[in-house]
Parts: C-alpha cells; structure tokens; sequence
C-alpha cells in the first residue's frame, strides 16, 4: 500500500484540480499495483469533491473494489468527506466512525486519527469530544507524518473552546499547537498556530 508521504508529493490542498490531474497520471503508470490504485483512485474522488462535483466524486468512489482493507478504510472516509461537504453531516457521520473502528483495527494510525478529526467537522454537537479523542489517539503514535496532526488538532480544539467563550483553555491549546509545529509540523502550521495565540 502507498505511504502517506507519496500521496502528500500529488496532494495540493489550495489547487485541487492539479491534484485531480496528478492522481489520474498517477493512476496510469505501472509502478503502483491495482491496490495501490485504488488507493490512489480514492484521492481522486476526494480531489473531485474538494471542486464541488460531489455526484463525480460519488461515482469515482463506487467504481473501487474496495476489498484490500486499508482501501475500504479510505473509500469510507473519503465517502463521509463527500457527505459533509455536500450538506449531509448527519448521514457521513456513521460512515466515518466505521472509517475510525477499521482504521483502528488495522493500526492505521494516520487514518484513524483522520477520521476521528473528520466526526469532529461533521459531528458539530460532539466536535470538542471527537476532537479529544483524535488528539488522544494521535498522542499514542511515533510516526511523525501522523504526529503532525497534533498541531492542526490543538489549532481545532482552541477554536472550538474560544468560540465557546472559553478563552483561557483556547490559549493553552493555540500554544501546545505551536510547540507542536516547530516540533513536526510544517512552517503553515507554524504561522496558524501564532496567529490563532494573536487572535486569542
């Protein structure tokens, strides 16, 4: 199966028709074996549905066999990206806590901490308890890729209370974000973090 980092080298987040061009190039070549593109098949559809084109993105997702399991794992969780993003929080929600329990099982940390971020932007009543829950996870790994995801989470969980009017628990998160960018996150992570303390 491919590692994140291949799919972070075809990922551009701010232009997602390139990374939808990137993972269909990608999807040609011979070096990646038919699970892989699956799993690369799923990126696409992600990549489709960050443009808006849900009913394409649904359809490039049905068309995976998604009997390897760490596939099925990301057809679920991609699934549930789809659902949120098109207003329909409520049916992505069991899809992405299956994503969460197989991930889990399967010790795909990455994922599973991707999940359990995701219950929290679709899961808005229960966002501080899924998010807690994806930084507990994520807190027990040693890869660093998945690490990362600290930053972004103490960054989630200290709007999360500052919206709520708890501005001094929103501080101690914005800065434990930022010791966890310099630590292992990216220079973006960096700057959010710092001007999330600003803000606060």
């Amino acid at each position: 199966m491919l590692t994140q980092q291949t799919l972070d080298q075809l990922w551009d987040f701010e232009h997602p028709e390139i990374s939808e061009a990137r993972f269909r190039a990608a999807m040609s070549e011979d070096r990646f074996d038919p699970d892989e593109r699956a799993e690369l098949g799923t990126q696409l559809g992600r990549a489709i549905g960050l443009q808006g084109r849900f009913e394409e993105a649904d359809a490039v997702l049905d068309a995976i066999d998604g009997d390897e399991p760490t596939v099925a794992v990301r057809v679920l969780l991609e699934r549930g990206r789809v659902l949120n993003s098109s207003g329909h929080a409520e049916m992505a929600v069991p899809l992405l806590e299956q994503a969460a329990e197989l991930a889990d099982h399967l010790s795909e940390e990455y994922l599973a901490v991707d999940a359990l971020q995701m219950l929290a932007a679709a899961d808005t009543a229960h966002a501080e308890t899924w998010t807690r829950s994806a930084l507990e996870y994520a807190s027990t790994v040693h890869d660093d890729r998945t690490r990362r995801w600290l930053a972004a989470l103490h960054i989630k969980l200290g709007w999360i209370l500052h919206h709520a009017g708890r501005c001094t628990e929103a501080m101690v998160e914005f800065q434990l974000a930022e010791q966890w960018a310099v630590r292992v996150g990216t220079p973006q992570q960096q700057q959010l973090a710092r001007e999330a303390i600003g803000a606060c």
